[in-house]
């Protein structure tokens, strides 16, 4: 391989398989060249990376060594897709019957879903985390988008135990909104025991699903590395049951009488 066509296809295996350990021999019989110029070919792709702000390589060393990509995000660019999630949600029409807010659009848009994943990803990359965990249904395509750049599994905590999962284990929990009991189930072949996991969700009002994942994930001996919702309600008559989690954006005030929505920054950028 020229060395243009070297840096295409390494540069594209890094990409496509972020936070995973790969061999200088594995690069080196891909492409048919040296490990001195797969060392070279390297090193010009990190400094682009870097450049670019998505990320950088790792180098390990020894006889097990190898490089890793980290996706991260540099602050100009998360800004910029934080500031652009703020103008879309304070649009009045997606104030519905309720207070509630029209999010679906949102979470149906691969590349919005997509950037929302790497801020994620960037945050939590350093956290060794084994499985993105989330609660069906709306938090299901950040959290696989989540899982992409952190190269692990997506665990979906349902409602309703279904029959293809097997057998289950299930809590009940009180929602912290609504104060009502309410259950949440998760196959048992879902996650190893003493496993790292993410928890992920699109909302946060009082935080009891949240709390409530947590209660369920210790029946499984799992532990919680970190917690990112989309946005955070902000809501003074409400006991927040969560506090160590990470928000990009938070719904200060909803007035359906005047149509207006106020939708500040959240915690990303301080809570490092």
């Amino acid at each position: 391989m020229k060395r243009s066509d070297r840096l295409v296809s390494m540069t594209n295996y890094l990409v496509e398989h972020p936070m995973k350990l790969i061999s200088l021999p594995f690069f080196s019989e891909k492409c048919g060249a040296a490990k001195s110029s797969i060392s070279e070919d390297l090193a010009i792709i990190n400094r682009m990376f870097i450049a670019d702000g998505i990320g950088f390589l790792e180098s390990t060393s020894g006889a097990a060594g190898g490089v890793r990509y980290i996706p991260s995000v540099d602050s100009e660019r998360s800004e910029s897709v934080i500031n652009v999630l703020c103008q879309k949600l304070e649009d009045p029409e997606r104030i519905l019957p309720g207070g509630y807010l029209f999010m679906s659009d949102i979470l149906g848009d691969p590349v919005t879903v997509k950037e929302i994943g790497r801020l994620f990803a960037s945050r939590f990359a350093n956290l060794k985390i084994d499985s993105i965990v989330t609660v069906a249904t709306k938090g299901i395509p950040l959290a696989y988008a989540v899982a992409s750049y952190l190269n692990v599994p997506v665990v979906i905590v349902r409602r309703d135990p279904k029959v293809t999962e097997g057998s289950t284990v299930s809590i009940n929990y009180v929602s912290g909104s609504s104060k009502k009991i309410q259950t949440m189930v998760l196959s048992k072949r879902s996650l190893e025991p003493g496993e790292n996991v993410c928890i992920i969700d699109d909302f946060m009002k009082a935080g009891g699903t949240i709390n409530g994942i947590k209660s369920l994930l210790k029946e499984f001996d799992a532990n919680v590395k970190a917690i990112g919702v989309l946005a955070e309600a902000e809501d003074e008559e409400e006991e927040r049951v969560v506090d160590d989690y990470t928000s990009l954006l938070q719904i200060k005030n909803v007035d359906s009488n005047n149509r207006e929505i106020e939708v500040t920054k959240g915690n990303y950028f301080f809570n490092k």
